[in-house]
Protein backbone atom coordinates (compact mmCIF):
# COMPACT_ATOMS: atom_id res chain seq x y z
CA UNK A 1 0.00 0.00 0.00
CA UNK A 2 1.40 3.75 -0.46
CA UNK A 3 1.90 5.36 2.45
CA UNK A 4 3.03 9.18 1.94
CA UNK A 5 4.71 11.10 4.37
CA UNK A 6 3.01 14.21 5.84
CA UNK A 7 5.64 15.98 3.78
CA UNK A 8 4.83 13.95 0.51
CA UNK A 9 1.08 14.94 0.87
CA UNK A 10 1.88 18.61 1.56
CA UNK A 11 4.33 19.26 -1.67
CA UNK A 12 1.93 17.06 -3.82
CA UNK A 13 -0.94 19.75 -2.75
CA UNK A 14 1.27 22.57 -3.20
CA UNK A 15 2.93 21.32 -6.46
CA UNK A 16 -0.71 20.56 -8.19
CA UNK A 17 -1.89 23.81 -7.33
CA UNK A 18 1.31 25.77 -8.66
CA UNK A 19 0.50 23.05 -11.76
CA UNK A 20 -2.76 24.50 -11.85
CA UNK A 21 -2.18 28.34 -11.80
CA UNK A 22 0.76 28.23 -14.11
CA UNK A 23 -1.89 25.95 -16.48
CA UNK A 24 0.34 23.63 -17.06
CA UNK A 25 0.00 19.74 -17.73
CA UNK A 26 -1.17 17.62 -14.65
CA UNK A 27 -2.19 14.05 -13.77
CA UNK A 28 -5.82 13.04 -13.54
CA UNK A 29 -5.18 12.94 -9.70
CA UNK A 30 -2.99 16.07 -9.72
CA UNK A 31 -6.46 17.56 -11.79
CA UNK A 32 -8.75 15.86 -9.10
CA UNK A 33 -6.31 17.69 -6.31
CA UNK A 34 -6.77 21.22 -8.31
CA UNK A 35 -10.67 21.20 -8.33
CA UNK A 36 -10.67 21.16 -4.87
CA UNK A 37 -7.96 23.46 -4.00
CA UNK A 38 -9.88 25.88 -6.67
CA UNK A 39 -12.59 25.30 -4.42
CA UNK A 40 -10.91 26.16 -0.76
CA UNK A 41 -9.16 30.04 -2.10
CA UNK A 42 -8.36 30.63 1.53
CA UNK A 43 -5.85 27.68 1.06
CA UNK A 44 -4.15 28.85 -2.00
CA UNK A 45 -1.56 31.57 -0.01
CA UNK A 46 -0.06 28.30 2.15
CA UNK A 47 -0.25 25.95 -0.81
CA UNK A 48 2.20 28.49 -2.74
CA UNK A 49 4.75 27.63 -0.54
CA UNK A 50 6.21 24.35 -0.09
CA UNK A 51 8.55 24.90 2.17
CA UNK A 52 6.59 26.85 4.55
CA UNK A 53 3.90 24.22 4.21
CA UNK A 54 5.93 21.70 4.93
CA UNK A 55 7.44 23.07 7.81
CA UNK A 56 4.17 23.92 9.43
CA UNK A 57 2.68 22.75 13.04
CA UNK A 58 -1.14 22.55 13.11
CA UNK A 59 -1.91 21.96 16.93
CA UNK A 60 -5.08 20.11 17.95
CA UNK A 61 -7.80 22.11 18.97
CA UNK A 62 -6.38 25.16 17.09
CA UNK A 63 -8.35 27.94 15.42
CA UNK A 64 -6.82 27.16 12.11
CA UNK A 65 -7.71 23.99 9.94
CA UNK A 66 -5.49 22.20 8.17
CA UNK A 67 -5.87 22.66 4.90
CA UNK A 68 -3.94 19.46 3.71
CA UNK A 69 -6.17 17.59 6.15
CA UNK A 70 -9.13 18.60 4.78
CA UNK A 71 -7.95 18.56 0.70
CA UNK A 72 -6.91 14.89 1.32
CA UNK A 73 -10.36 14.38 2.85
CA UNK A 74 -11.76 15.39 -0.48
CA UNK A 75 -9.57 13.53 -2.21
CA UNK A 76 -10.54 10.41 -0.09
CA UNK A 77 -14.61 10.88 -0.77
CA UNK A 78 -14.02 11.35 -4.18
CA UNK A 79 -11.89 8.27 -4.93
CA UNK A 80 -14.66 6.41 -2.69
CA UNK A 81 -17.18 7.63 -4.49
CA UNK A 82 -15.80 6.35 -7.97
CA UNK A 83 -15.20 3.05 -6.79
CA UNK A 84 -18.51 3.28 -4.22
CA UNK A 85 -16.29 1.84 -1.31
CA UNK A 86 -17.37 1.15 0.98
CA UNK A 87 -20.43 0.03 -0.73
CA UNK A 88 -23.37 2.74 -1.04
CA UNK A 89 -20.97 5.98 -0.47
CA UNK A 90 -21.37 7.18 -4.29
CA UNK A 91 -25.66 6.77 -3.82
CA UNK A 92 -25.26 8.53 -0.21
CA UNK A 93 -23.10 11.48 -1.35
CA UNK A 94 -25.35 11.75 -4.53
CA UNK A 95 -28.14 12.08 -2.23
CA UNK A 96 -26.53 14.39 0.00
CA UNK A 97 -25.38 17.01 -2.84
CA UNK A 98 -28.87 17.13 -4.36
CA UNK A 99 -30.36 17.53 -1.00
CA UNK A 100 -27.68 20.59 -0.30
CA UNK A 101 -27.24 21.75 -3.75
CA UNK A 102 -23.47 21.34 -3.77
CA UNK A 103 -21.47 18.53 -3.93
CA UNK A 104 -18.41 20.61 -2.01
CA UNK A 105 -21.02 20.67 0.92
CA UNK A 106 -22.01 17.13 0.51
CA UNK A 107 -18.16 16.40 1.39
CA UNK A 108 -18.26 18.72 4.20
CA UNK A 109 -20.54 16.25 5.79
CA UNK A 110 -19.43 13.47 4.55
CA UNK A 111 -16.30 14.76 6.07
CA UNK A 112 -17.63 14.96 9.71
CA UNK A 113 -18.88 11.04 9.52
CA UNK A 114 -15.87 9.99 8.01
CA UNK A 115 -13.71 11.95 10.85
CA UNK A 116 -16.54 10.18 13.44
CA UNK A 117 -15.84 6.50 11.82
CA UNK A 118 -11.77 7.16 11.96
CA UNK A 119 -11.82 8.66 15.63
CA UNK A 120 -14.30 5.63 17.05
CA UNK A 121 -12.01 2.78 15.15
CA UNK A 122 -9.13 4.76 16.61
CA UNK A 123 -10.31 4.73 20.07
CA UNK A 124 -11.71 0.98 20.09
CA UNK A 125 -8.62 -0.34 17.91
CA UNK A 126 -10.39 -1.81 15.60
CA UNK A 127 -10.90 -1.09 11.87
CA UNK A 128 -12.72 1.52 10.92
CA UNK A 129 -16.49 0.48 10.23
CA UNK A 130 -17.47 1.53 6.46
CA UNK A 131 -21.34 0.88 7.29
CA UNK A 132 -21.52 3.52 9.75
CA UNK A 133 -19.58 5.64 7.64
CA UNK A 134 -22.34 5.40 4.74
CA UNK A 135 -24.88 5.43 7.52
CA UNK A 136 -24.13 8.26 8.81
CA UNK A 137 -23.82 9.98 5.44
CA UNK A 138 -27.22 8.50 4.02
CA UNK A 139 -29.01 9.99 7.63
CA UNK A 140 -27.55 13.05 6.86
CA UNK A 141 -28.80 12.55 3.29
CA UNK A 142 -32.49 12.01 4.71
CA UNK A 143 -32.56 14.90 7.47
CA UNK A 144 -35.07 17.23 7.78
Amino acid sequence: MFQPSQADVRRFFCAAHAKQQAGQPMEAIETLAGLWTAEHPEYHAELSDPEAAVARVYAEGSDQANPFLHLSMHLSISEQCSIDQPRGIRQAVELLARRLGSLHEAHHVAMDCLGRMLWEAQRAGRAPDGEAYVACVQRRATAD
